[in-house]
């Protein structure tokens, strides 16, 4: 394995910290993990034409809109309707259970509101 010496402002390497600790790794399994995911995602990455962009956020917005307007049984079924996949094979089941409590108490947040 490698070793490599980086310099960071402070406020980032606080950032990545807090990070981390949420998800409850290592500071340096955190960036591993980081810079693995847009290592493979770098590929992937394409150039957006602007009339694209514009398009794209207009279609956001009006999603939002729509969003705002729908109840939150709506919502669930929607959730519940929606593709279902694996998740990667390098998250723990702990990382999914704590990733699962924060969507969901995200959600209830929003109900509230």
């Amino acid at each position: 394995m490698s070793r490599l010496t980086l310099r960071l402002p402070e406020t980032l390497h606080q950032q990545l910290a807090q990070l981390a600790e949420g998800e409850g790794v290592s500071l340096n399994q955190y960036i591993v993990y980081a810079l693995t995911r847009q290592a493979a995602l770098a590929p992937a990455i394409q150039v957006v034409p602007q009339p694209e962009v514009e398009q794209q956020q207009q279609a956001f917005q009006s999603l939002i809109k729509q969003l705002g307007q729908v109840s939150s049984a709506e919502v669930e079924s929607v959730l519940a309707a929606r593709e279902q996949t694996e998740p990667e094979a390098d998250l723990s089941t702990e990382v999914i259970a704590r990733l699962k409590e924060q969507v969901q108490t995200g959600m209830n947040k929003s109900d509230r509101s």
